[in-house]
């Protein structure tokens, strides 16, 4: 297959139009073939087949040995991959995990140099090895290409010196689902907009209870913790709404009273009061426990008003359920508030800092991630754009148009070197306030406190 490839180098033309670089010549004989690994999690093979297509016809010589792993295995083998020298060119992390990866990853380099095969001549025409440097995606553009998020959570320091650890193909948000026949059968016209008392009473009334109490349909999905989709993205953007700082210079701050706000209103904390409530069976609002099944499962089977879950999950829920009968809204936000505030979640593609092949796999991720390439993929993977192009094209869509139109307005907040342990600490402080709703105030400094601990 190498030997293909590289007899196609050698036969291949094509008209230069990439951007203006140093560039000289080589003999075609000392261009050696080249595989990069890729290592990724959910998606298919399929989903990259156009775009590694598309970027071996401008470079033949590069072959992408691209492999999927479940999630339950991926970390465990890519850190023991990487350990043992074995490990991927290229490999996709969550944009959380990127400080905990930064000194196993290679920063993309201000420039690069590769091989282009050139046509020369114009009567007799030969295909040339062409040895060609080129600019590198700058901070600039990426801040104008990208969404905020993209810059805020890619761009790491290491020595004072500033770069980008990870490019996206995608932006996900999270986005309320709600089932549409029990919405009607309710009485209840449309989604509501803000956490507000429309929001509770529309929670009352979609939750069933039988003749022993036992909650049998759910108005919404909150309060819990394990049998709840993503419960610490939603507290954390509950926070963010309701104004708490989260984080500020390496601590962590979303326990405190931010600086000019009443001296009384802590708004970290009644957002997780808010969200605890509803697990609160003193509480009108009360709707879920620990005993119902899992928010996604429980959905699916109708028995579930709404859900706040991302655009990855749709696929499931059609497979699932073909025949629920359900539409997908915008976050619900803090009424008055002017400014819209929603929550992130995306993988990043970055480099092995012990690649042999560092130029060819950041241009490989480079090209991906353009918008002319990054275009196929977001339409197999249906998922929303993290690029600023794209955005309009994609609102309009029937399944990903809401998740879409969420990205500019998006925010995620630091969660230290083990982002992992942090979000066990937002959950246990779910569970701890569930338990114990006196004792709020101990339950989320001691979450913070434990949050901390991972900054360190």
């Amino acid at each position: 297959m190498k030997n293909k490839i590289f007899a196609l180098f050698l036969v291949l033309t094509f008209i230069l139009t990439s951007g203006a670089g140093c560039a000289s010549t080589v003999p075609p004989s000392s261009v050696k073939p080249i595989t990069l690994t890729y290592w990724r999690v959910y998606d298919d093979e399929d989903a990259f087949a156009t775009i590694i297509a598309n970027y071996q016809k401008i470079h033949p010589y590069i072959t992408i040995q691209y492999k999927k792993f479940r999630y339950d295995e991926y970390e465990k083998e890519l850190i023991n991959a990487l350990a043992e020298d074995r490990g991927p060119d290229i490999f996709s992390i969550p944009s959380s995990w990127l400080s905990e990866y930064q000194n196993k990853i290679t920063p993309l380099p201000a420039q690069l140099t590769l091989v282009y095969p050139v046509v020369k001549g114009t009567i007799k025409k030969t295909t040339v090895a062409e040895l060609r440097t080129t600019p590198s995606l700058s901070l600039k553009d990426l801040k104008n290409n990208f969404v905020d998020i993209v810059y805020n959570d890619t761009v790491l320091s290491k020595n004072g010196a500033s770069a980008i650890y990870g490019l996206p193909l995608y932006m996900d948000t999270l986005a309320m689902y709600y089932n549409t026949d029990l919405f009607n059968n309710a009485g209840i016209s449309g989604p509501p907009q803000y956490w507000n008392a429309e929001f509770q009473q529309d929670v009352k009334r979609l939750t069933k209870l039988n003749s022993q109490g036992n909650i049998v349909q759910a108005g919404v999905a909150l309060g819990g913790s394990a049998n709840i989709q993503r419960p610490q993205d939603i507290l954390s953007l509950l926070m963010m709404q309701n104004g708490a700082v989260m984080m500020d210079n390496g601590t962590v701050m979303f326990q405190s009273i931010p600086p000019g706000s009443a001296q009384n209103y802590n708004p970290g904390l009644e957002a997780l009061r808010f969200y605890t409530d509803f697990s609160n069976s003193a509480k009108d609002v009360y709707c879920w426990n620990s005993n119902l099944p899992n928010s996604l499962t429980m959905f699916e089977q109708g028995n579930l008003g709404i859900m706040f879950d991302y655009a990855y999950d749709l696929p499931t829920i059609r497979a699932a359920a073909p025949k629920l009968n359900f539409s997908i809204a915008k976050m619900p936000q803090i009424q008055g508030n002017a400014k819209l505030v929603n929550y992130a979640n995306y993988w990043l593609e970055t480099v092995s800092a012990k690649s042999k092949n560092i130029n060819e796999a950041w241009d490989f991720i480079q090209y991906e991630t353009s918008q002319d390439q990054v275009q196929n993929y977001l339409k197999i993977a249906k998922k929303p754009t993290a690029l600023r192009a794209l955005i309009n094209s994609q609102v309009n869509d029937l399944d990903i148009g809401v998740f879409a139109d969420q990205v500019l307005t998006t925010q995620s907040w630091y969660r230290g070197n083990n982002p992992i342990a942090a979000e066990n600490a937002l959950q246990e402080m779910i569970d701890l306030t569930v338990k114990n709703t006196k004792d709020i105030n101990q339950t989320i400094n001691q979450g913070a406190s434990k949050v901390q601990q991972t900054i360190q």
